[in-house]
């Protein structure tokens, strides 16, 4: 692959996806936990194997999927009639499927997309999935071959920090670019928001739902892929502490969350509950009290980062059905707020946001945003739920010093 310079990247990212239809097709690799109806591997997938609707237009990429590997084969497996279909092989192994059954590496790209599928629990209610033993497979691959090629995982890293550290850190060693986590970052905000690159932020808060580990995840991944914009950039993180229940509510009583940034964020939904549900009625959740009485099992995420800025994140199932944001910014009186739009199922066109992403990573050779903002969030992720299980316990964080800074310009969609 020839060497791609900063200016390059930015003038193909400019021209994408005129300019990427003008070269070879590229091969890539899948590599799954399984591939079946409203899996990630599926919608990721497919796009590749079929075009996506993007930027007004349909959208083939200039991409040849060669070879899949599932782990998992469940009764609706998609895996075997995908390949009859568009004329590749599923192999039985990681290895055989990113050498196409050779010795050799023989594709230019490798996709892992370890969600969804049978894998088992730890302690801290985290998904086992093995992604960092996927990766671990197509990087000894690289070692044997002395050559390397894009890598994308889809999500965190790992659920354990240590091994998404040792993944980013291969990833250098080898030197090959590596892209990470899901759709929030650079999925339509509405209304368009993009905080001013080096701001200063005072207070950020973030509202996300579902269910612990796959979907605190998208909500902490949503709010750093905001705050790593603040001055200098991400530096680390200090502490951390998850609560839960009635002591969410006393923190934002003892002024530790800010109601009024829970009120705009929430004022961004087009998914409020109760009863808007019920009769239409408008409703304030916040001033009302309501928001207390409909959030089941309700989770505060109080993260404190090493410049001194701190950040909440509050899961509020039953309250809310939409991931959104706000930030009180220094010289301005507004708040800043914004929802991460995900259009519905089947088609999750936001899922074609991140592949466009992920096809110009393999066009170009360069990732559009740095994977250490996945690590981070992989991370912080991991540490808060060692705080549930630890009584809720304040935890230091020596090992988050993760730093760097966030693109120029932030990679969501904006048409």
């Amino acid at each position: 692959m020839p060497v791609i310079t900063r200016r390059g990247f930015i003038q193909s990212a400019a021209l994408a996806p005129a300019a990427f239809a003008q070269s070879p097709p590229r091969r890539i690799a899948i590599v799954a936990t399984v591939y079946r109806y409203l899996s990630h591997a599926q919608h990721m997938g497919d796009r590749f194997l079929i075009g996506y609707p993007f930027a007004g237009e349909w959208h083939k990429p200039n991409v040849k999927v060669v070879s899949l590997y599932v782990d998992q084969k469940p009764s609706d497996d998609l895996s075997a009639a995908r390949a009859r279909e568009f004329g590749f092989q599923v192999y039985p192994t990681i290895a055989e499927a990113v050498c196409c059954g050779g010795s050799k590496l023989a594709v230019d790209a490798v996709v892992i997309i370890g969600e969804h599928g049978d894998y088992p629990h730890n302690e801290k209610g985290q998904i086992l999935y093995p992604r960092f033993e996927f990766f671990e497979q197509v990087s000894k691959v690289f070692e044997n071959d002395h050559r390397s090629v894009p890598v994308y995982n889809d999500k965190h890293l790992s659920y354990s920090f240590e091994k998404a550290k040792a993944m980013t850190d291969t990833s250098r060693r080898l030197r090959f670019p590596m892209l990470a986590g899901s759709s929030l970052p650079v999925t339509w905000r509405l209304p368009d928001l993009e905080l001013p690159l080096d701001c200063q932020i005072e207070d950020a808060l973030m509202v996300g739902i579902g269910g612990s580990d796959p979907m605190d995840y998208h909500a902490l991944e949503a709010m750093q892929c905001m705050v790593e914009r603040r001055r200098g950039g991400e530096t680390g993180i200090k502490s951390v502490q998850m609560v839960e229940g009635d002591d969410v509510w006393k923190a934002g009583a003892a002024g530790r969350w800010s109601k009024e940034l829970l009120t705009s964020a929430l004022s961004r939904s087009d998914n409020p509950q109760g009863l808007t549900v019920k009769d239409g009625r408008t409703q304030d959740l916040v001033g009302s009290g309501e928001v207390q009485k409909l959030a089941t099992k309700p989770a505060a995420y109080f993260i404190e980062y090493r410049d001194g800025l701190k950040a909440t994140m509050l899961m509020l199932n039953g309250a809310d059905k939409d991931f959104t944001f706000a930030a009180r910014l220094k010289g301005k009186r507004e708040i800043q707020s914004t929802q991460f739009f995900l259009s519905p199922e089947p088609n999750v066109t936001y899922s074609a946001c991140l592949v466009n992403k992920i096809e110009q990573m393999i066009m170009t050779g360069v990732a559009p945003y740095p994977v250490d903002r996945t690590l981070i969030v992989s991370g912080m992720l991991e540490a808060c739920l060692t705080s549930r299980i630890k009584d809720h316990a304040l935890l230091e964080t020596p090992h988050l010093g993760v730093t760097y800074h966030p693109p120029k310009e932030s990679q969501y969609c904006r048409s």
